[in-house]
């Protein structure tokens, strides 16, 4: 199963996010922000009228390097929302230039649930691996024991 090849080319809109890990770069500066997502590779079209989507789901690791400037904002109380994984309502990034020249991406994570939520930092680059075979489901997010 072959990943997209750029960031144009992905979409993360409702990928559920089980957890993250903040990894210290050997600089003690910048450091390696990996989130554990479930990617939806695929949204399948329902086959019959009766039927809803399907989707060809995939644990992932996505993984943003010599990241800087991290600020988490997710508050599950003000909306009143089930502790359970956030999902990602889209990414964007936009390209920072330092004055000594070197270049970057600012980024931001928009959270669906819970609402008014975001992760926002400063890296130059990501990698998305699968950390396990694609499955078809009914939902949008895998349960644990589907993740192992």
């Amino acid at each position: 199963m072959s990943l997209p090849e750029s960031f144009e080319d992905y979409s993360w809109h409702d990928n559920a996010i089980h957890g993250f890990r903040i990894v210290e770069g050997p600089d003690g500066c910048g450091g390696e922000l990996i989130l554990d997502i479930d990617f939806i590779i695929e949204w399948l079209p329902p086959q019959t009228e009766e039927k809803a989507f399907e989707f060809r789901i995939a644990p992932a690791d996505l993984k943003f390097q010599d990241t800087t400037d991290l600020i988490i904002s997710v508050d599950y109380a003000s909306c009143s929302a089930a502790l359970q994984p956030m999902t990602i309502h889209e990414i964007h990034r936009e390209v920072v230039t330092y004055p000594n020249g070197y270049s970057s991406f600012e980024w931001k994570i928009e959270i669906n649930c819970p609402r008014n939520s975001f992760i926002s930092f400063r890296s130059p680059g990501f990698t998305q691996v699968l950390t396990a075979a694609p499955i078809v489901s009914g939902a949008q997010y895998l349960s644990p024991s589907q993740r192992t």
